[in-house]
């Protein structure tokens, strides 16, 4: 370390998009790289997801000496970078799916729920990108980082904190060089199950130099008071959501329900099993990936193409004739065959996939359940703090700098305790 070391923060990706941040943190010989996902564009309809295409559209950042050469042809700089780490925040695709691109020789940390479900997630090869000379179900090493417990990378010191965001698991970060401190968000909100771990990370936060959140909330000032905006309409809450499952159920007790919810929103469907007045039904795959992961067992069906697990216990299973037959007992996850529920009956759509208007398979989705008559609920809670509770978050940190990510509008967010910066792709600024 000398006198003229300084922290530098470069913005590789994520800055004007939903999703896809990748931002790298340097001191010294140090440096470290946050997130590593992939920006969701499926309108763009492209041919594969190479390397090369990722990059040529900007899906995924152009970052040095953090990916492995074996994908990039490109090596690592060792002489200049002696301590590299990486981290990602949880486990949606736009924060998590370019991991295995990651050099293998870098660590890379996580809080320990997602790093504990994302090989679970992939076990089929079908979630993450593959890394070179594995299988395509391979997960690269994934280190389950203690809270609040600090990890060195050189000179550089990391600790993650429990935040709340609808992936289960999420997490915020500190990472601190010898001169300054920066937050790091990740996708946060104070509407879900645990506002008290984000005001716990707001104060460990407080005063940073530099602030990097994301700004979903504000992404849409145009729909703000639109009745059907699918950011800003809707429950308010996970609980209030969760009340609202249960009373369409005890107002329909003669009518076949089915649902289905975003996978790795593994709390909310918990508290919708826990709270449900009918017995709930998962689709196999989903028992298996909360057996795998979380070890806990729930009534399960399969269709008739499905594999077996052998980690399901067969006293739990309902047999799919059964459900397709039922009106009163069951609330199921339907996740296809819709063409098969019962005329009349009720589906609730609740963040799964597809996702929404931007997904190009969005409309004809919903509009298969009015052909056949079935009435089709969207359900959404959103993973992203309000432009209220953004202004909460700046002001409970107080930065000397905030910096926008994670949204179409950045300049829509303000600092009132210091610097605002909207960088460009691949801009480095030194604090």
């Amino acid at each position: 370390m000398t006198l003229k070391d300084k922290t530098t923060v470069t913005f590789y990706n994520g800055l004007t998009t939903i999703g896809g941040p990748m931002i790298e943190v340097a001191y010294n010989k140090s440096h470290v790289l946050f997130d590593l996902g992939e920006v969701y564009r499926p309108e763009l309809k492209l041919p594969d997801e190479s390397y090369q295409t990722l990059i040529k559209n900007q899906l995924i950042g152009d970052v040095l000496n953090f990916y492995d050469p074996k994908i990039t042809g490109k090596p690592i700089d060792t002489e200049r970078w002696e301590h590299s780490a990486a981290y990602i925040s949880h486990l949606h695709l736009d924060h998590s799916k370019a991991l295995n691109l990651l050099a293998p020789e870098i660590s890379l940390y996580a809080g320990p729920i997602t790093a504990h479900l994302l090989p679970a997630l992939n076990e089929n090869g079908d979630f993450l990108l593959p890394a070179a000379g594995h299988e395509k179900n391979y997960t690269r090493p994934i280190i389950a980082a203690e809270y609040k417990k600090p990890i060195k990378v050189g000179d550089i010191t990391l600790e993650i904190y429990p935040s709340d965001h609808d992936a289960y698991g999420a997490t915020g970060l500190l990472v601190k060089t010898p001169d300054k401190q920066i937050a790091y968000t990740g996708d946060i909100r104070l509407h879900g199950y645990h506002p008290d771990w984000v005001r716990a990370f707001m104060q460990a936060a407080k005063a940073s130099d530099m602030l990097i959140i994301e700004g979903t909330g504000v992404s849409w000032p145009e729909e703000k008071h639109d009745e059907s905006s699918e950011e800003f309409t809707g429950p308010k809450n996970e609980v209030e959501l969760t009340e609202k499952i249960v009373r369409l159920q005890n107002a329909n007790p003669d009518r076949q329900i089915t649902f289905n919810t975003y996978p790795t929103n593994v709390e909310r469907l918990l508290r919708i099993v826990s709270d449900s007045p009918r017995k709930v039904v998962l689709h196999a795959k989903r028992a298996h990936l909360i057996k795998d992961s979380l070890n806990e067992d729930y009534p399960y069906y399969y269709l008739p193409e499905d594999k077996k697990y052998s980690d399901l216990n067969p006293e739990l299973e309902v047999s799919y004739d059964e459900l397709l037959a039922d009106n009163h007992k069951y609330l199921w996850q339907a996740v296809s065959d819709y063409d098969k529920l019962q005329v009349g009956g009720l589906y609730i759509h609740s963040n799964a996939e597809p996702l929404g208007d931007f997904d190009p398979a969005y409309k004809p989705f919903v509009e298969q359940f009015a052909k056949n008559k079935i009435e089709f609920i969207a359900l959404r809670c959103s993973g992203h703090a309000d432009e209220k509770e953004l202004k909460e978050i700046i002001g409970g940190i107080q930065p000397a700098i905030l910096v926008p990510v994670h949204t179409l509008h950045p300049e829509l967010e303000e600092n009132p305790f210091g610097e605002r910066i909207l960088p460009k792709r691949g801009q480095t600024v030194t604090l």
